[in-house]
């Protein structure tokens, strides 16, 4: 089902990329893979994906989803397939991602857009996991914790307990681009330049966003689907979930060069994203690219654009449990009193 739970009316695509396991890498984002599927820019693609939760055990995920009372029928075929088929990387992150999707045309120096027209679910439940030594609290809890949660589609919202409903908002945990082809193949876990394991709690449907290109053909993937999630992903993890994304791609010839960081954008802010290895690290280049956009963005002197960074953006800790500490600036675009169209 769609993301408001309803049966919607078909959303137009160009192709579809399945989750199956030769359409699939298990742990790392590669650079040297041949690509599952070629686009021209501009086509939009309906991509399957598949959790890594319930495959990570070394049990059968049958096994695993019948203890928590998912009968065999609810189990994607997808999710059996690459359990038996797919070798996970060794020393590479738990996330299964579909892919790479060569854009043609795109070369390094470039910038992809890509645009979220949609996300559905594949079933109706999700894992949120976590223990000792998880997250930002690492010291919290002193034994493994596993929750199965499942949702209600029709009404939107994850049956968290019998007092706590929490309202979906799905979108993909990873999504990104191939890193440069001086380390081909990179963790799933870290995020980077090149997208990755952002878990940015915005890019649902209706949302863009924007990746400096590092490969001939881009090399796209996404996966690590998230029913809903909260700024930081403290425990370590979302409610992870299958998930089937419809995007469309679009390239911008030359416009990444200058991008240190994904950005992102949806019809109310620009999100200006900030990667290190420690929050003070990351709050300073998330601020100092905000204030280089906002110089783009309208006439300001450098101090201005400081200032309105500390007047009107909002920052805010993204990704916060993966080993490289992501923050954003969060900028309304009512500031600006010319407004530029957004999906025109």
């Amino acid at each position: 089902m769609s993301a408001a739970g309803q049966k919607a009316r078909p959303l137009r695509h160009d192709t579809v990329l399945r989750s199956t396991p030769g359409n699939v890498l298990w742990g790392q984002i590669a650079a040297d893979r041949e690509p599952v599927l070629r686009i021209d820019p501009g086509q939009t693609v309906r991509i399957d994906t598949v959790s890594h939760q319930g495959l990570t055990a070394g049990r059968d995920p049958v096994e695993v989803f019948g203890a928590d009372g998912i009968a065999p029928a609810e189990i994607l075929q997808d999710a059996r397939d690459i359990y038996r088929e797919v070798q996970r990387a060794e020393g590479g992150g738990a996330h299964i991602i579909t892919g790479p999707i060569y854009v043609a045309g795109a070369r390094p120096g470039d910038m992809l857009e890509v645009r979220v027209l949609d996300v559905e679910f594949r079933v109706p439940y999700g894992i949120n996991a976590t223990g000792p030594g998880r997250g930002a609290a690492p010291g919290l809890l002193a034994q493994p914790a596993q929750k199965l949660i499942r949702l209600d589609l029709a009404r939107n919202v994850a049956l968290f307990s019998r007092e706590v409903e929490v309202p979906l908002a799905p979108f993909m945990g990873i999504v990104a681009v191939a890193p440069p082809p001086e380390t081909p193949r990179v963790s799933t876990r870290p995020p980077g330049a090149f997208g990755g394991n952002l878990d940015f709690k915005h890019l649902v449907a209706g949302s863009t966003l924007y990746l400096p290109v590092f490969n001939e053909g881009a090399l796209f993937y996404t996966g690590d689907g998230h029913g809903v999630q909260g700024d930081g992903e403290v425990d370590g993890t979302a409610i992870e979930i299958s998930l089937t994304p419809t995007l469309q791609f679009v390239l911008h010839k030359g416009a990444g060069a200058a991008m240190k960081w994904p950005r992102a954008e949806d019809a109310k802010h620009h999100y200006v994203m900030g990667m290190a290895a420690d929050l003070d690290t990351a709050l300073r280049n998330s601020v100092t690219e905000t204030a280089r956009f906002l110089r783009e963005r309208a006439p300001l002197t450098e101090a201005e654009a400081y200032a309105l960074c500390s007047l009107a953006a909002d920052f805010r800790i993204g990704e916060a449990v993966n080993g490289v500490v992501m923050v954003y600036g969060m900028i309304p675009k009512r500031l600006f009193r010319e407004a530029t169209g957004y999906w025109a």
